[in-house]
C-alpha cells in the first residue's frame, strides 16, 4: 500500500481493507477524527500529550511521552508475552500428559499411587506457580522483532511445540514406568510397592523416594527445555545464565525438593538418599535436555 494517506477517511479504508485480508493493524492517531481508524483497528496507538481526549479514550495504548520508539517497546513486550504464555503451555501439557498416564497405570496395575498427597501437592506447585514464573521471566529480546507476525487464526500450539510436548512426554512416561517396575533391581533397594503407610520404613520407601525424586527433576530440567520452542532454537541455556530470577527459582525448586527428600520423613514418606543417589536422579533428570536437543 504505497499511497499516499490523505486523511481519516483513507486512514479507516486503509484499517477495513488490511483486517479484510486478515492482517493484524495497529493504528496510530491524536485527533478526534482519527477516532474511527482507532476503534476499528485491532490495536490503537493514541498520543498521550498531544491526542484529544477523544483519541485517547478509543484507544488501546497511549503514548504517555508521544514517542515512536515506546511503540517498538510495547511490540517487543507483546510478543514476549505471548512467547511466554506459549512456554508454559508446552511445559504443562507435557507434565500433565506424564502425570495422568502415570496415574492411570498405577491405579490399574498397581492398585496403588506411587505419591502420595504432599508429594501430589508439591509436584502441582512446580507445575503452576514456579513454572509460570520461571518461564514468564525471559526478558524481551530485539530477535523478537524479526519474527514474522502472528496470524488471528494461528494455532496457540505450533507444530514444534507438539513434537517436542509427544518427545518429552513418551520419553519421561517410559523412563518413569522403568523405575517404577524395575527400580529395585536397578538400584539395587528394596519394592516399595505394596507397603501401607503403617508398614512404611526408611529401607522399604527408597524405591518410591527414588521415582518421586526423578520424576521432580525431570520437570525441572524440562523448564529448560522450554525455554526455547523452535526446532530450530537448539541451544536452550541461550541467555540462561544472565536471567537470575529463572535461576533463582531453578535452584531454590531444587534446593527444596532435596529438603523434602532428606527431612521429610515419614510424613512425606520420604527416604534418606545417599549421595550417589541424589547424583544417579539428578543425572536421569537432566536426559530430558538430551532427548529434546536429539528432538530437533
Amino acid at each position: 500500500y504505497q499511497r499516499r494517506v490523505h486523511g481519516p477517511r483513507d486512514k479507516l479504508a486503509m484499517v477495513n481493507e488490511l483486517r479484510g485480508l486478515g492482517h493484524i493493524v495497529a493504528v496510530t492517531g491524536d485527533g478526534t477524527n482519527d477516532a474511527l481508524a482507532l476503534r476499528r483497528a485491532d490495536v490503537g496507538i493514541s498520543m498521550g500529550i498531544t491526542g484529544t481526549d477523544v483519541a485517547k479514550d478509543v484507544a488501546g495504548i497511549i503514548l504517555l511521552d508521544d514517542n515512536f520508539n515506546s511503540i517498538v517497546t510495547a511490540m517487543k513486550w507483546g510478543r514476549n508475552v505471548y512467547v511466554a504464555i506459549r512456554k508454559f503451555i508446552q511445559f504443562q501439557l507435557t507434565v500433565n500428559i506424564v502425570a495422568l498416564t502415570l496415574a492411570f497405570f498405577s491405579a490399574v496395575v498397581l492398585s496403588e499411587a506411587p505419591l502420595n498427597s504432599i508429594q501430589m501437592l508439591w509436584v502441582n506447585l512446580i507445575m503452576d506457580t514456579f513454572a509460570s514464573l520461571a518461564l514468564a521471566t525471559d526478558p524481551a529480546t530485539e530477535d523478537l522483532l524479526y519474527t514474522r507476525p502472528y496470524s488471528r487464526r494461528e494455532n496457540v500450539i505450533t507444530l514444534d511445540m507438539k513434537v517436542t510436548i509427544a518427545a518429552s512426554a513418551v520419553y519421561q512416561i517410559g523412563l518413569l514406568l522403568i523405575v517404577l517396575i524395575y527400580g529395585p533391581q536397578m538400584f539395587g533397594v528394596a519394592s516399595s510397592i505394596g507397603i501401607t503407610r503403617r508398614e512404611w520404613n526408611q529401607v522399604e520407601g527408597v524405591h518410591y523416594t527414588l521415582f518421586f525424586h526423578i520424576f521432580v527433576f525431570l520437570q525441572i530440567f524440562n523448564e529448560i527445555n522450554c525455554r526455547k520452542l523452535s526446532l530450530n532454537e537448539l541451544n536452550v541455556f541461550h541467555g540462561f545464565f544472565t536471567n537470575r530470577l529463572f535461576l533463582g527459582i531453578i535452584a531454590s525448586t531444587a534446593a527444596v525438593q532435596i529438603s523434602l527428600i532428606e527431612f521429610g520423613g515419614r510424613s512425606l514418606r520420604c527416604s534418606d538418599l545417599t549421595l550417589g543417589q541424589h547424583l544417579i536422579c539428578i543425572l536421569l533428570g537432566s536426559s530430558s535436555l538430551l532427548v529434546t536437543l536429539i528432538t530437533k
